[in-house]
């Protein structure tokens, strides 16, 4: 593999840009791989301080972070993982901590230029502290300043300090980086073994609570096992912490093959998993033991597609190519000629659509009935999920399909990111346009683990933003590599939003990445509370598309009470569920009408604010959401033949 050109230096503001999307929530980052590996690989054996080896072989150093950077790396790690003073005792090398840091830091800094980031790698002193061992916490902090002060005096951006087991330890760690440069940013990693927690018993949830109060800016996984536990871990962390999480597994578990050490996970596994970890929560990825420039370049364009990025379009989901072969697409068929749904939200009518859930088996027949029904009594479309709450339901394209061919109404077809790689999506979509679907609500889906077969394996190639890039990108006559694909399709491109979204702004800065992307209008999760829409739809007033609420007439407390605690994303308020309560108290039959009611007291309320309404079929009852319509709905007029 060649090494990388040398960096163009001089470009602080680029370098302060970087660290600005190291630091954002939700900006993906994809940190370089193993060290020791490569170090090992070029023949330098372990009974070595590889450390040394910023000023006993520079060359060597560098030409590994050259890689690394040629490889995709966003960051790479200066080579001083047991460079402080109690670990260099071992080799003769404790006067050294000052040069062998700084060196390290500056060979890093050359290879990464301004282009990339240079994180100061610290790694745990190989002692315990008190009560425990012999070493003080103010010795703990006094022995970490020192290293660390001499990677930032290297040009170190930031500090990355991994592969700790003693929860304690790092909490040290981490005040002594604040105390040296409080403004550098900190990444703090554990590591965790093949049962899920660290060599002295503490649990994700146990690392997630304790680095989230102690100061870190990102807090993660590293070391020690490979992505599938690392994957576990991240997933009972993301929870319970508001920081962005980081993840650098091994390229799977050590293995002895002929007496030397191996890892077997390949880089194409490691790409895989570390999409898998990206839908999971984490935001900054990269590699430990066993992984190489291979892994991370597979990485690197693994998550690509999950990736914000600047510009026209806020997430990728194509493939690089060369741009002299790439086509410049056509205009989009314009909105209104694409669908009588589409015609309608471009007309400024409230457009009506209730939800139909898709048969479990092949029988469609009570579907159809209730669609036609819902035709008759003037309901725009039928809005058709896909697999809700990881459920095994028959296909949405494929339902959508027959519903529009023997109910003679339109759907609008959801479609989500979990079950498909991209090529199938692409298929999907392709084929569905050449049926004559148009309208689709696209989603990134709910996760395996919520329904009936947990073992199941999600895809999330891409997500909901990536899929919408990926839609208005068929509708303008090119694939996901940019490539012509003869007509453009003409779908009508809708997103979900939740308006009670736990982190808001979260919520509102994905919701105006959908538009960037391409997003036309957008359906909301079931809205119980009038005054929250109106707050959100305020705050997205400056990239407003139009907006479907979502209505759902509750038919029993314990529905209420399923929807408010067991539903993602969907808020109950605490007075509806006294509300239901209450009725459900007198008979079943006072429960479904006063959800019913409270359904309508909602469309009264928003109906001014939004473009339409979407009303749930509780439990397939397709005359449960007619009830809730009332006078909203205005029969079609027969045309005599």
């Amino acid at each position: 593999m060649p090494c990388a050109a040398p960096r163009q230096s001089g470009s602080p503001r680029l370098r302060d840009a970087l660290l600005r999307r190291l630091l954002d929530p939700e900006a993906l980052v994809v940190f370089d791989g193993a060290m020791g590996t490569m170090i090992y690989a070029r023949g330098v054996f372990i009974n070595q301080c590889y450390d040394e080896l910023s000023i006993r072989a520079p060359e060597l150093i560098s030409s590994i972070h050259d890689e690394y950077v040629s490889a995709g790396a966003e960051v790479i790690e200066t080579n001083t993982f047991g460079a402080n003073r109690i670990k260099l005792e071992q080799h003769g090398l404790s006067a050294d901590v000052r040069q062998i840091n700084t060196a390290a830091a500056k060979l890093a800094r050359t290879s990464a230029g301004d282009a990339v980031l240079v994180a100061a790698a610290v790694g745990p002193l190989g002692v315990r502290l008190e009560p425990y061992g012999p070493t003080s916490r103010d010795d703990a902090r006094e022995i970490f300043a020192e290293q660390m002060q001499a990677l930032k005096d290297g040009g170190a951006d930031l500090f990355i300090l991994e592969t700790f087991s003693d929860l304690d330890e790092l909490t040290q760690a981490i005040a002594a980086a604040r105390a040296v440069d409080a403004a550098m940013p900190v990444i703090a990693q554990v590591a965790i073994n093949a049962d899920g927690v660290t060599a002295y018993g503490a649990t994700p949830e146990d690392i997630a609570r304790t680095l989230d109060s102690a100061g870190a800016d990102i807090i993660g996984l590293n070391c020690s096992v490979g992505p599938q536990t690392i994957l576990e871990a991240i997933e009972k962390m993301a929870p319970l912490t508001a920081r962005k999480l980081s993840a650098q597994p091994n390229a799977g578990m050590p293995r002895d093959v002929g007496g030397r050490t191996m890892y077997m996970a390949s880089p194409e596994y490691m790409s895989t998993y570390a999409r898998h970890l990206v839908v999971a929560g984490a935001k900054l990825i990269g590699g430990c033991c066993g992984t190489t420039p291979a892994h991370i370049r597979e990485i690197a364009e693994g998550v690509r597609p999950l990736a914000p990025r600047s510009g026209r379009t806020s997430r990728a989901t194509v493939t690089h190519v060369p741009s002299e072969k790439k086509a410049t697409g056509v205009a989009p068929v314009p909105f209104g000629d694409r669908s009588r749904w589409a015609k309608k939200i471009a007309a400024g009518e409230f457009v009506t659509s209730v939800e139909l859930v898709p048969p479990r088996g092949v029988d469609a027949s009570k579907l159809l009935r209730d669609a036609a029904s819902l035709r008759d009594a003037g309901v725009d479309a039928i809005n058709v999920p896909d697999g809700p709450r990881a459920q095994s339901r028959m296909g949405a394209v494929l339902t959508s399909l027959l519903i529009e061919q023997n109910a003679h109404i339109e759907t609008v077809t959801h479609y989500c990111c979990r079950d498909r790689n991209l090529l199938g999506m692409l298929s999907d979509l392709l084929g569905a346009s050449a049926v004559g679907l148009r309208n689709v609500l696209l989603i990134t889906g709910d996760p395996p683990k919520m329904g009936p077969y947990p073992s199941a394996t999600a895809v999330f190639d891409i997500d909901s933003i990536g899929l919408t890039n990926l839609v208005s990108s068929l509708n303008r006559g090119l694939d996901p590599g940019g490539n012509a694909i003869g007509e453009p399709t003409q779908f009508v491109v809708g997103v979900g939003v939740n308006p009670a979204a736990l982190d808001v702004a979260n919520e509102r800065r994905r919701f105006e990445w959908k538009v960037e992307a391409g997003a036309e209008y957008a359906i909301t999760q079931p809205v119980f509370d009038a005054d929250q829409l109106e707050t959100f739809l305020r705050s997205i007033e400056l990239r407003r598309i139009p907006v479907v609420a979502g209505i759902w007439p509750l038919v029993s407390v314990r529905n209420a009470e399923f929807l408010a605690n067991e539903v993602p994303g969907v808020t109950v308020p605490d007075e509806i569920i006294a509300r239901m309560r209450r009725a459900n108290a007198l008979s079943k039959e006072h429960a479904i009408q006063e959800g019913i009611a409270i359904a309508r007291e909602m469309l009264e309320r928003v109906q001014p604010m939004v473009a339409g309404v979407q009303v749930s079929a509780p439990f397939g009852k397709a005359e449960l959401a007619l009830e809730v319509f009332a006078d909203v709905l205005v029969k079609p007029v027969a045309v005599a033949s």
